[in-house]
């Protein structure tokens, strides 16, 4: 060491040294008087150097060494580390202490009195003890919603389960009992699914991240299917396990089917007999416009009146047969492989009822609209039905016609608005029932059809379609479908 450095710390007061260090400490001599008090003891324990020393250490009503003290027995080992204690403050409240003692001897190795550092760890036991009643709140809270949501899946004709992240079952209401046994302590794709390993498509990462996810899974164990309802546990916190109810839909999905089958059967009925009613028609209308064109000069008009109701009758039911090829056909055709340009599908509709728009001198606006992976043809009905339902009740009292689209989140919207009279409120959810033609079609021709089929078009696609009143008047058509992202263009 420097020798300035040692020369220094020889002349330097012990005392001096002693007051500056930031622990409590005190001095006692053999009789346990004390000697010697710091102005960090003054500070923990609000007794000054002049109060204390020369005063027996019983003055702080310190507990355990009220009973023994530690610091002069035989049975502890010196220095005694991090012993837990307290002192009475001097305004009366107990202070919590964490100390070290040891022995204080002379050069002959006799005890002449001890020394005891100590800082104040009240603040530390009472947050302590705070975050100890939180926790023991919390613990009881969740006990509580586990048994209240345990005694609810007991009740339920559905069979449940919980597993952790490491997919061992912890609770299974008595319904999966009843139809696996006993499963708690093993794992779900052991016990229910029959599996050496996790379900490929087994949805515990989304689940823990906060989704609620649906499976539909076979169970050969009972020969049924289920509906299978994946839902974060706890919901409210952060989830650590996963809750599984199975709803058994194997009726469901037989009754699907069988309507599935039917729908089958009946678009290909209606298929073939519009095809094999419409083959007669076109001759029959031929020789009607033949007849009236070789014979009508001989004809009186009772005659050129049957002849023209010949052909309007055979022209209305040609029409009715090719809206019902129409609507036959939906849910029939195979989805494109990529997203279809929806404006040019559109734009190419109303060319081919550019001789309608011009004969009703119409203004159809046309708007950029999203792209969709829809089979063209149907789209092409859809947006044909609607501008042609437009040209036929709007445009005579108003000649403009709009066609919109937009994206909202995860669904994608067509619009055609009119401004014509608009669709009475009652009649708005009617007019999309097949063959249901509201009060503003009399005297204008229709089969009835057509608004069934965009409504068809919608609904086997997973959409929605609804009329609405165009501000300032007229009638606004929706057509909803939900689009995936990739979807979108």
């Amino acid at each position: 060491m420097n020798t300035s450095l040692r020369r220094l710390l020889a002349e330097y007061p012990l005392d001096t040294l002693l007051q500056t260090i930031p622990t409590g400490l005190f001095l006692v001599d053999s009789s346990k008087i004390i000697v010697y008090w710091n102005t960090e003891a003054e500070r923990i324990t609000g007794f000054s150097a002049a109060e204390t020393i020369g005063k027996h250490c019983s003055l702080l009503n310190g507990s355990p060494c009220d009973q023994e003290c530690g610091l002069f027995s035989d049975t502890v080992n010196k220095p005694d580390i991090g012993l837990i204690c307290s002192f009475q403050h001097k305004d009366g409240r107990k202070i919590m202490l964490s100390k070290n003692v040891d022995l204080l001897r002379d050069k002959e190795g006799n005890v002449i009195g001890g020394i005891e550092a100590f800082v104040d760890i009240s603040r530390q036991k009472e947050l302590e003890q705070d975050l100890r009643t939180a926790v023991n709140r919390q613990t009881r809270e969740l006990e509580k919603e586990k048994a209240a949501l345990r005694a609810v899946l007991d009740g339920m004709i559905d069979p449940a389960y919980i597993c952790d992240t490491s997919y061992r079952i912890s609770f299974a209401n008595q319904a999966m009992h009843d139809i696996v046994g006993d499963i708690n302590k093993q794992t779900c794709y052991e016990a229910i699914f029959g599996r050496s390993e996790p379900c490929g498509d087994c949805p515990m990462t989304d689940v823990l991240a906060g989704e609620i996810i649906r499976q539909e899974r076979y169970l050969e164990s009972t020969s049924r299917t289920y509906e299978v309802v994946h839902s974060p546990y706890p919901l409210q916190r952060e989830p650590t396990h996963k809750l599984g109810v199975c709803r058994d839909i194997t009726e469901r999905i037989a009754t699907r089917r069988q309507l599935q089958q039917a729908n089958r059967e009946l678009d290909a009925f209606v298929s073939t007999v519009s095809h094999d009613l419409r083959s007669p028609l076109t001759p029959l209308i031929g020789f009607a416009d033949l007849l009236e064109e070789r014979y009508g000069a001989q004809l009186d008009k009772l005659g050129l009146d049957c002849i023209a109701e010949i052909k309007k009758s055979a022209e209305k039911m040609l029409a009715l047969l090719e809206d019902l090829l129409s609507l036959s056909r939906v849910g029939q055709l195979k989805e494109p492989d990529s997203v279809l340009d929806v404006t040019r599908i559109a734009e190419d509709v109303l060319m081919e009822l550019a001789d309608k728009v011009l004969e009703k001198q119409a203004q159809v606006k046309i708007s950029h609209l999203p792209g969709i992976r829809l089979p063209e043809p149907l789209l092409s009905d859809l947006f044909r039905n609607l501008i042609n339902n437009a040209l036929k009740y709007a445009v005579p009292y108003d000649p403009l016609v709009e066609v919109l689209g937009y994206r909202i989140a995860d669904r994608i919207r067509y619009l055609v608005v009119d401004h014509g009279p608009g669709i009475k409120v009652s009649e708005q959810d009617e007019i999309f029932e097949p063959f249901h033609r509201g009060n503003n079609s009399r005297g204008i021709s229709g089969t009835g059809i057509g608004l069934a089929t965009v409504a068809k078009i919608a609904r086997v696609y997973g959409g929605n379609t609804w009329v609405e009143e165009t501000a300032g008047g007229g009638a606004t058509f929706v057509i909803e479908f939900p689009v995936e992202e990739e979807n979108e263009s």
